[in-house]
């Protein structure tokens, strides 16, 4: 081979955020690594993938079939990368494929074959696969009209998932209380799928939702990159959920159970590179659903690769052009190769960005079909203070967990409020916790795990001992202490002055406790992310911010 063209992700909607231009632009890299020409195709000039310097030759054309077989003529590539792209790519590739343009002017597609990608997407060869491997998937129902769509309006359980195929952030799906919703869902989903198909799947809400990132190679070697556990229970897209990586929640028989599970699903399939794998596991027992696949490197990949360190897109390319994982240089230590385990000795948070502060009447609900535009990562050595840091990071009003709108709303508007999923459900599940309901009262309305909602309880009881100290003017407690467990724990200096009382306050009281503040806010140490946890020594790590003692960079400037 000499020429490889590789599809890009197309326009940047609502649903569907800029990871894929990362994972596009890391591909073509890789491929320039390994010796080969780049031409790319992608209709969107504002994306990093489509800079000159990206690929040999770009063009920026609608990604449909007939401009991409004339850029094939043109270009006469010797292979197709189409797994990089998102799903627009993937699912372009599968029209050229199905319509025998890649034939027509022998073009190899690289990586993972198609027969593996149809497998995945399809969902009838999907379920059936699931099924010889003994992988339990959902009791559910295959729809390809209208008419075997009004078939089972009647007989199936209420409420419902409709999941089309060959989508993208979950477009066409919903959730169907009733059979109206079903008929109404239903339908867009099968005008909006590709295939014309879509899966009605007995409802899982409530269930525990986990995926892990996976890894194997033309020989069959297989690793697991990074698990990662939603804070929000099943019924909200992953994309719309807060993310912590690794899974907290799981214990170590649920984590290797369901790593087993991911592995011998991605040999079934016979991908090469980079797959994603959605489980849904019982918070009551060790009962769990294999929910989806995505063949290719998908959003949570970006989030995987930058929680860990470890570049899927860039390892996935050259696996596509005939590397293995023990050929591939790990290039954050530069001493190990693509096929060790990443290992993480900190807590990765992600939330969502929605874009409700541009569409202020817009329904704020969140369900299977996704709606953020984007999303921010924390990274830090506490879920507390990761998840604190990532809350700054959103650039919205609310620095911290309390939220004006929820501290007026009453009490029954409040209990609709954590039920119900949304873009700040976050912050009325700390007003709950706040107005003392309890762990178990806030578990039981919006079903996210008691163990995230024991660490939310902890940063409230910091929250109400700053408050409580700044009304007793710091008797009763060691204010200096008080101060730097706040700190430790990600609370900012601008809400430690509000909590305490001490904006505007010019009494004794004010000025101790703001020197104090002041004193106490140094410039945070920074420790590594290696993709080791420190096992091996790195050439080129990168950093987090955390407030500690030990600098992992003073060391490594020291050593150099």
């Amino acid at each position: 081979m000499e020429t490889i063209l590789v599809i890009g992700s197309g326009p940047i909607v609502i649903g569907q955020a800029a990871e894929f231009d990362y994972a596009g632009t890391q591909a073509c890299k890789a491929l320039r690594e390994e010796g080969y020409r780049v031409a790319l195709i992608n209709s969107n000039p504002a994306t990093i993938m489509t800079d000159r310097e990206t690929a040999d030759v770009v063009y920026i054309e609608p990604l449909n079939v007939d401009f991409c077989e004339r850029v094939i003529a043109r270009e006469r590539p010797d292979g197709l990368l189409p797994t990089l792209g998102g799903q627009t790519g993937l699912n372009l590739a599968t029209q050229l494929a199905n319509g025998g343009v890649l034939d027509k002017y022998g073009v190899r597609l690289l990586g993972t074959p198609l027969s593996a990608i149809q497998q995945a997407e399809d969902r009838e060869q999907f379920r059936r696969l699931m099924r010889e491997i003994k992988e339990p998937v959902p009791e559910s129902w295959i729809i390809e009209s209208p008419d075997q769509l009004e078939a089972i309006l009647d007989t199936v359980p209420y409420p419902c998932i409709i999941r089309p195929a060959y989508t993208l952030g979950g477009t066409g799906g919903g959730i169907a209380e009733d059979r109206e919703t079903l008929w109404e869902t239903g339908l867009k989903g099968l005008q909006l799928s590709m295939r014309s198909q879509i899966m009605i799947e007995r409802s899982l809400l409530g269930w525990k939702e986990v995926e892990y990132e996976v890894m194997r190679d033309s020989k069959g070697n297989c690793i697991t990159i990074c698990n990662m556990e939603n804070f929000d229970p099943m019924g909200v897209h992953t994309g719309d959920s807060i993310v912590v990586a690794p899974s907290q929640t799981l214990s170590d028989i649920e984590y290797h159970m369901l790593r087993t599970a991911s592995l011998k699903i991605i040999r079934a399939l016979g991908i090469e590179g980079g797959c994603n794998v959605q489980l849904a596991v019982n918070p009551n027992g060790f009962d769990y659903y294999v929910i989806e696949v995505n063949p290719r490197v998908s959003r949570s990949s970006a989030l995987a690769s930058k929680a860990t360190g470890y570049p899927i897109a860039r390892v996935s390319a050259k696996i596509a052009v005939g590397r293995t994982l023990d050929e591939i240089e790990n290039q954050v230590t530069g001493t190990t190769k693509a096929c060790f385990e990443p290992a993480l000795d900190y807590c990765v948070v992600k939330i969502p960005r929605w874009p409700f502060d541009k569409f202020p009447n817009a329904d704020r609900s969140l369900f299977t079909q996704m709606k953020a535009t984007g999303e921010v990562m924390a990274i830090d050595r506490s879920f507390e203070a990761a998840l604190m840091k990532a809350v700054r990071g959103l650039e919205i009003r609310q620095k911290d967990l309390k939220h004006p709108k929820y501290e007026s709303m009453d009490d029954d508007g409040l209990r609709r409020a954590i039920a119900k999923p949304t873009d700040e459900r976050l912050w009325a599940v700390a007003e709950g916790l706040r107005r003392g309901w309890g762990v178990e009262e806030v578990n039981r309305l919006s079903k996210v795990d008691k163990w995230f909602l024991q660490k939310i309880s902890h940063l409230v009881g910091i929250e109400r001992r700053l408050v409580e100290a700044g009304k007793l003017r710091g008797e009763g407690e060691d204010l200096s202490s008080l101060i730097a467990e706040a700190f430790l724990i990600g609370y900012p200096s601008a809400s430690i002055r509000r909590l305490l009382g001490v904006e505007s306050d010019d009494s004794p009281f004010g000025q101790v406790a703001k020197a104090e503040i002041e004193r106490q806010k140094i410039m945070p140490v920074f420790k590594m992310v290696d993709t080791c946890a420190g096992e091996f020594e790195s050439q080129t790590p990168y950093f987090y911010g955390t407030f500690e003692t030990e600098d992992d960079a003073l060391e490594l400037r020291k050593a150099t």
